[in-house]
């Protein structure tokens, strides 16, 4: 009997393994169809009943991006603001006057004759002129000044005049045409191949090797010593955001071409006053890349769930609860609007209460975000856990994985009520890296390690320029045209007249 029995239940152990693999296949197809065919958008429907028994319908319903017409007093009333968004679009364009005149000949009245004056003039329409670029050789001519006294004396005195140095040198590349160049691969995302053939309509053979050159050269000398001055000024800040994405270099020493390296981003936080980003090259995703990048910080990281940060010391990580929601909304199922929340809905649902409570939040000052976190999300992180400690879940499923990942970075999620400054999220990070990953499908790859690496300056001093809302070509510009005869290395404090946030750029480059 007792063989009989063990027989039994080792049989009834074999049919729920068997049935859980199936519950796991099976949820996996439904994930595929999801993603193949299914809404992209992580956003929550507002409509679910089931989703108003846990909020207050006034939480739900309440859009802080919606805002009340804008109103003015006109002598004693109210009236809406008048301003269009035609004119908020044009009010920093030159505007150019075209006088549409009666001709001389019939500037005269037809009933009597007299001659017609002038009575005032209407504004008919407006037009978006488009002026196309031109290309032109500046050539740089200096005089000579010689002494005819001493010239006698087989001793001569000559004078030459001083000429800017030049970017490279023998070479046509010139601040305006380099800065033009990065700015169309770096902010435009258009390819070198591409642009070869926009310089050949405009009648210069420029091949995408040399402008290749020009973009590596110029990183090399002038921009990498402006990012290294940014990434001290970062490390001195309290709060940095960090995220990686993989990036393909075709050359690469001692790897294979499909091998993956990794472009690492480092951002300040969002309510920093002098914003910081940079990317960092490296040819792997070890966490050592990252301890190098940020030696001897002591502050707030903030970052995904992946394990390499946690090499990082002498810091305090904060968990990013958009990855979290992320895994919830993995582990939903397809099914009808009229059943039963499930888990992982449930899941969202508790972190979706948390962003409704930041968005609430985000125009006080840090000290009272702080406070009012502790008051208002604190019950909520202790709901969510106990609910979560005491959840059943198939091991290896979609919502498995999202309640193993939730537990396990359960000591960094809660670290970003410690200070007001802190976020909720890493999407500052995700949003920061975004702009590399769109242009990355447009060159697809690297072909040189430096190559890389020049990117990572270029892009480094694009999205920095952005966050100091400065306009990035003309930055870009300002910097070649300025760093050839900056002699930063003997007085690096120099380098502080050309960070995005000094007077003289903020006053040259909007």
């Amino acid at each position: 009997m007792d063989a009989r029995d063990a027989y039994i239940e080792q049989l009834e152990k074999t049919i729920k393994n068997l049935q859980d693999q199936v519950s796991n296949l099976t949820e996996m197809v439904m994930l595929l169809r999801k993603e193949k065919f299914g809404p992209s958008s992580e956003k929550a429907a507002k409509s679910s009943e089931e989703q108003l028994s846990l909020f207050n319908e006034a939480e739900i319903e309440a859009d802080g991006a919606i805002t009340e017409p804008i109103t003015k007093s006109v002598k004693g009333y109210l009236r809406k603001e008048t301003r269009t968004k035609r004119e908020e679009l044009l009010k920093d364009l030159p505007v150019v006057e075209i006088e549409c005149d009666v001709p001389a000949e019939d500037q005269f009245c037809v009933r009597c004759g007299k001659a017609l004056k002038r009575i005032g003039k209407e504004t008919v329409r407006e037009e978006l002129e488009y002026i196309p670029a031109t290309i032109q050789i500046v050539r740089y001519v200096r005089w000579s000044y010689g002494c005819p006294s001493c010239k006698r004396t087989g001793q001569p005195y000559i004078v030459k005049a001083q000429t800017p140095t030049s970017l490279m040198n023998h070479s046509l590349a010139s601040p305006s045409s380099v800065a033009n160049v990065m700015y169309e691969k770096y902010v435009n995302s258009v390819p070198l191949y591409r642009q070869e053939k926009t310089w050949e309509q405009m009648g210069v053979a420029l091949s995408r090797a040399t402008m290749a050159n020009w973009v590596i050269r110029c990183s090399e000398d002038y921009l990498k010593p402006v990012v290294e001055h940014m990434r001290k000024q970062l490390l001195s800040r309290d709060i940095i955001h960090c995220d990686e994405t993989p990036v393909q270099v075709l050359k690469e020493e001692g790897k294979k071409p499909q091998t993956k390296s990794y472009m690492w981003l480092y951002r300040t936080g969002i309510d920093d006053e002098k914003p910081v980003v940079l990317y960092d090259y490296q040819p792997s995703r070890n966490g050592d890349h990252a301890v190098t990048f940020l030696k001897d910080f002591k502050g707030y990281v903030h970052s995904d769930g992946y394990s390499g940060y946690n090499k990082l010391t002498g810091i305090i990580r904060c968990g990013c609860w958009a990855h979290l929601r992320r895994k919830f909304i993995e582990a939903i199922p397809q099914r009808k609007s009229t059943e039963a929340l499930t888990n992982a809905e449930i899941g969202r649902n508790y972190c979706d209460q948390l962003f409704m409570i930041e968005r609430d939040l985000k125009d006080l000052s840090s000290e009272e975000r702080r406070i009012k976190r502790l008051e208002l999300e604190k019950p909520v992180l202790e709901a969510f856990w106990c609910w979560l400690e005491n959840l059943e879940v198939l091991k290896g499923s979609a919502l498995g994985k999202a309640v193993t990942y939730a537990l396990n970075q359960k000591k960094y999620m809660e670290n970003y009520l410690l200070d007001g400054r802190c976020c909720i999220s890493n999407n500052a990070a995700e949003n920061a890296i975004r702009p590399f990953t769109v242009g990355r499908k447009n060159w697809l790859f690297a072909d040189t390690s430096k190559g890389a690496s020049a990117s990572a300056a270029v892009y480094s001093i694009v999205e920095t320029a952005k966050a100091n809302g400065i306009n990035v070509y003309t930055y870009l510009h300002y910097l070649l045209l300025y760093m050839p005869d900056t002699d930063w290395r003997n007085h690096p404090e120099e380098l502080d007249h050309l960070m995005p946030w000094s007077e003289a750029v903020q006053a040259e480059c909007k």
